[in-house]
């Protein structure tokens, strides 16, 4: 069986083909797991109408009868957007050779390859930002809008379509391959962080910093000086957690910008986050002090990494 979306305009279910409705159940051979996300760094608490709410739950069950929750999937989206298969397998070994990868006890940090590891990702996201307030009416719609937000970005952002950016980055974590066995990319990744090259802005000795001369970019000295890699949506799998995910996906970022030739990695993190604050702290970061000193008590705190 075949379970295709088109991003997600349509179900389709082939042998036999439906069309023109969605199947409440579903049988599938492959026993799936459930994502569910917590966050380690805090994203912009960005908030969307009551009006989206235009989405449904597909429900898939496995041959055992246990009853396991999919990904929510939009009813009606643009005829344009790139076609996701939800049942699509995790690249072998032998596909993501030649990616920055890192591999750590039961996982592998390395470079999205697939538009479903990006969509998972964006989706994984969504539930870290709306998990404090799961308790919210129609809060699975905030969510999937927010994922599709997030994918949409994300691929514009790894394409070199975002201004703020030179280059970016989409990294995941995701299970080893294990012998005879063959996960969908759903039930593979765990883990997400993004990397991106930027470049400070004339005037500007931190990112973010408030006293700008100019918005033009420098370019007075040679190029590669004024260039710094920056990371965000740092978030892990609640199931997943607790397992080196997260500080290995930030030590594949790290190698990544060292090897592009970068001098300076920082981070944005909530200053009451303390969980996050530690983890950036074992893996080498330090709070800015000349950003801290400006910052109130619910802002960010900057922290950065000398490579």
């Amino acid at each position: 069986m075949e379970l295709r979306t088109a991003f997600l305009p349509q179900l389709e279910v082939r042998q036999p083909q439906l069309t023109g409705f969605f199947p409440r159940r579903l049988t599938m051979k492959r026993e799936l797991e459930t994502p569910v996300v917590v966050a380690v760094s805090n994203s912009n608490r960005d908030t969307f109408p009551t009006s989206h709410c235009g989405w449904k739950h597909l429900e898939v069950h496995s041959n055992d009868h246990q009853r396991v929750r999919h990904l929510p999937l939009p009813k009606v989206e643009s005829p344009k957007g790139p076609e996701l298969s939800f049942i699509r397998l995790q690249p072998t070994d032998q596909e993501t050779a030649g990616l920055y990868m890192r591999k750590f006890g039961r996982f592998v940090a390395r470079e999205a390859l697939l538009d479903e590891e990006i969509w998972t990702a964006a989706y994984l996201r969504a539930e870290a930002h709306w998990e404090s307030v799961s308790y919210m009416r129609h809060v699975d719609n905030y969510k999937i809008k927010y994922a599709e937000q997030e994918f949409y970005a994300l691929k514009r952002r790894c394409s070199g379509q975002d201004g703020n950016s030179l280059k970016c980055f989409c990294f995941v974590a995701v299970k080893k391959e294990e012998k005879n066995v063959r996960r969908t990319v759903i039930n593979s990744v765990v883990g997400t962080l993004d990397l991106s090259v930027r470049q400070f802005v004339q005037g500007e000795t931190y990112p973010g910093e408030v006293n700008r001369v100019s918005p033009v970019l420098v370019r007075h000295d040679p190029f590669d000086r004024h260039k710094y890699a920056y990371i965000s949506n740092v978030c892990v799998a609640k199931y997943a957690r607790r397992q080196g995910i997260a500080s290995n996906l930030l030590y594949l970022a790290t190698e990544v910008a060292t090897t592009t030739g970068l001098k300076q990695l920082f981070v944005h993190v909530n200053a009451d986050n303390k969980p996050a604050q530690e983890l950036y702290e074992k893996t080498g970061f330090k709070i800015v002090e000349a950003s801290a000193s400006t910052l109130s008590k619910d802002q960010r705190l900057l922290m950065s990494i000398d490579l």
